[in-house]
């Protein structure tokens, strides 16, 4: 049995193996892959301490930190996903796809979230070449050119607010008429003068040649097919939690994030601890993730050690 089973091989559930591995936690980080959501990211500005940095590196880095510091305590399992998570009498066992089962006394999720694509023809075809998943990642590639946001939740304004800091026109696009975003919100965004907002708008098509070039939409109100010249198309429809094994045994809030104590990330289960974007923290990043990782680590690392 291990001190420790880790589920998750993003910025939240490596920071922890590292820390984990240090305070000679005997571990088991099970991930499909190493990375998370930022791996597919042109260009990453924000992970603290590098200018820029591809989403490919960032997670070859995260590979080579694990590997430093694994030695004998850590054991990776790659390439698997997390089917089941149950409680047991001494501890808690995780079954994966690939019909391996480990066994722990704790166990941290660090399973991170999907975005919800766009599902228009061209929005797979463009990915990464014009249509992105985060703002906060890539808004800054994209300075001084005309970019679209489609949603109309605090998220997609929030992304908009960031965007207008770069680009030279922003045009949210929204299917309802009334906005999801709280009304301060939606009047701070709409203070800009090079901000644009259009409402009954159902996205139809991403147009590009190698890279995005604009967006056509359906009027909803008088039925006409609309374009929208524009260099990147941000995306912000909302994310759904990695969190369907865990769904029977922690608590989770109505989007199904796992909820916690943002004091040391404990959820509702003794024993069970979660971090970065499976849960219900406010804000989702990187850094954030990672850091906590690292708090969790530091609770749990004295839970154990008093079992």
């Amino acid at each position: 049995m291990f001190d420790l089973i880790i589920i998750g091989g993003g910025p939240a559930g490596v920071a922890a193996g590292v820390y984990a591995a240090r305070k000679r936690l005997t571990t088991v980080l099970i991930a499909k892959e190493i990375g998370g959501q930022s791996s597919v990211s042109e260009g990453i500005e924000n992970w603290i301490g590098t200018p820029m940095v591809s989403g490919t590196d960032l997670a070859k880095s995260f590979r080579t930190h694990l590997d430093a510091v694994k030695d004998q305590i850590m054991t990776l399992a790659l390439g698997e996903r997390v089917t089941s998570l149950v409680k047991t009498d001494g501890g808690f066992s995780v079954k994966t796809g690939g019909d391996k089962t480990f066994a722990a006394k704790a166990v941290l999720i660090a399973t991170g979230a999907g975005r919800r694509k766009l599902t228009v023809p061209g929005a797979d075809v463009f990915e990464n070449k014009g249509v992105t998943y985060c703002a906060s990642c890539d808004g800054p590639l994209f300075a001084d050119m005309d970019v679209v946001v489609v949603g109309g939740g605090n998220a997609g304004f929030e992304t908009a607010v960031q965007l207008l800091a770069y680009a030279k026109s922003v045009t949210l696009i929204h299917r309802h008429k009334e906005f999801k975003a709280d009304p301060v919100t939606v009047e701070k965004v709409f203070a800009y003068p090079h901000m644009r907002v259009i409402t009954c708008a159902e996205p139809v098509e991403v147009l590009g040649d190698k890279f995005v070039t604009g967006l056509t939409y359906t009027d909803t109100e008088s039925d006409e097919i609309k374009k929208i010249s524009a260099s990147g198309i941000f995306v912000e429809a909302g994310v759904i939690p990695n969190t369907d094994f865990a769904e029977k045994l922690v608590e989770l809030d109505p989007l199904k994030r796992i909820k916690v104590d943002p004091h040391n990330q404990r959820t509702n289960i003794e024993g069970v601890w979660a971090a970065g974007d499976c849960t219900d923290e406010l804000y989702h990043q990187n850094n954030i993730a990672a850091g906590d990782g690292v708090k969790a680590i530091e609770d749990i690392y004295l839970w154990v050690k008093r079992q």
